[in-house]
C-alpha cells in the first residue's frame, strides 16, 4: 500500500470518526471518552510515526494540550460567573484530538469555524426546539465539522501574503 492510499484511509477513518462523534453528540449531548480518548491517542501515533502526516509530532502535542485547556478554561470562567458548565469537558477532548491530529497552529481556524456554524446550528436548532437562549445545545457536531473542513480545505481561512500575492 502506497503513501498516498494510506493516507486517504486515514482520511476516511478520521472523518467516519468526526461524523460518528456528531451523530452521538446530537443524539444524546455525550461526547465519550471510549471514542475521544482513542482519537488523541491515534492522533498522536499518526503524527509521531508517518514522516508524512498532518502536523509534526512536537506540533501535535502542543495541540493536543492546547486543544484541552483553552475549552477547559472557557468553562471555568463561565462556571464562575453563571455557577454551571457552559461546555462539556467532551468538547474540550474532542478538540484535543483535533490538536493532535492537525497540530496547534489549526485550532483558531478548528474554534473559528466551530463557533460560526455553531451559531447558525445554534440558532436553527433554538428555533426548532422551541428553546429560549438559556437552553443548552451540543457543541460537539460543530468541532467536527470544522475538523471536516480543516482536513479537506485547511487553506480555507489563511489569507494571501501581502509580500506575495497570489
Amino acid at each position: 500500500m502506497g503513501t498516498i492510499a494510506f493516507l486517504d484511509w486515514v482520511s476516511i477513518f478520521l472523518i467516519a470518526s468526526l461524523i460518528y462523534l456528531a451523530y452521538i453528540d446530537l443524539r444524546t449531548f455525550r461526547l465519550p471518552d471510549a471514542i475521544t480518548l482513542p482519537l488523541i491517542f491515534f492522533g498522536l501515533l499518526f503524527n509521531g510515526l508517518i514522516s508524512q502526516g498532518f502536523a509534526a509530532f512536537k506540533d501535535a502535542v502542543i495541540g493536543m494540550i492546547l486543544g484541552y485547556v483553552s475549552l477547559w478554561a472557557v468553562n471555568c470562567l463561565y462556571r464562575t460567573f453563571k455557577k454551571q458548565d457552559g461546555i462539556g469537558m467532551g468538547d474540550a477532548k474532542l478538540l484535543a484530538a483535533l490538536g493532535t491530529w492537525f497540530g496547534w497552529s489549526a485550532l483558531p481556524s478548528i474554534l473559528f469555524i466551530a463557533s460560526i456554524t455553531g451559531l447558525i446550528g445554534g440558532f436553527i436548532w433554538l428555533q426548532q426546539k422551541k428553546h429560549n437562549h438559556y437552553s443548552v445545545f451540543p457543541f460537539g457536531p460543530f468541532l467536527a465539522i470544522a475538523g471536516i473542513i480543516e482536513l479537506l480545505w485547511p487553506q480555507i481561512l489563511q489569507t494571501p501574503s501581502i509580500n506575495n500575492p497570489a
